[in-house]
C-alpha cells in the first residue's frame, strides 16, 4: 500500500521564527506568547464522528473552533500576566486590555457551551 500524494488536510503548527529583539529578553509579551503558543488549533475540518446527525456535526465543529479561539485568548492573557510580573513596564498591556481579554474569554465559553447543548 502506498502513501497518498495529497498533503495532510489538518492544520499544523511549526516553530515560529525568532525575532532578534525577542531573543535577548524572553520576558517580552511577544516572546512569552510565542513560547506558550506552540500548540494546536482547530483545523476547520468537519467533525470526524459520522454517527452524529449533520446539524450536530456542524455544532460540534463550531464548538471545536470556539474552544480553539478561547485557547488563543487565554494564551494571550497568560503571556500578558507573565510579562506584567517579569517583564519591563513598557511591555505591560494595561488593565483595559486585560478586561477585554477576560470578556472575550467569557463570551467564547458561552458560545462553546451553547453549541454543545442538545437542541
Amino acid at each position: 500500500m502506498k502513501t497518498p500524494d495529497i498533503s495532510h488536510l489538518h492544520a499544523r503548527t511549526g516553530p515560529a521564527p525568532a525575532d532578534a529583539a525577542d531573543t535577548c529578553n524572553p520576558n517580552t509579551l511577544a516572546a512569552t506568547l510565542r513560547a506558550i503558543g506552540h500548540g494546536s488549533a482547530a483545523d476547520g475540518q468537519p467533525w470526524p464522528e459520522h454517527a452524529q446527525q449533520p446539524g450536530r456535526q456542524r455544532a460540534l465543529a463550531d464548538a471545536d473552533c470556539t474552544l480553539a479561539g478561547l485557547r488563543v485568548v487565554q494564551e494571550i492573557m497568560l503571556a500578558a500576566e507573565r510579562t506584567r510580573q517579569n517583564g519591563e513596564v513598557q511591555e505591560h498591556v494595561g488593565d483595559r486590555v486585560m478586561e477585554g481579554l477576560m470578556l472575550a474569554s467569557i463570551g467564547l465559553c458561552a458560545q462553546a457551551s451553547a453549541q454543545l447543548q442538545p437542541h
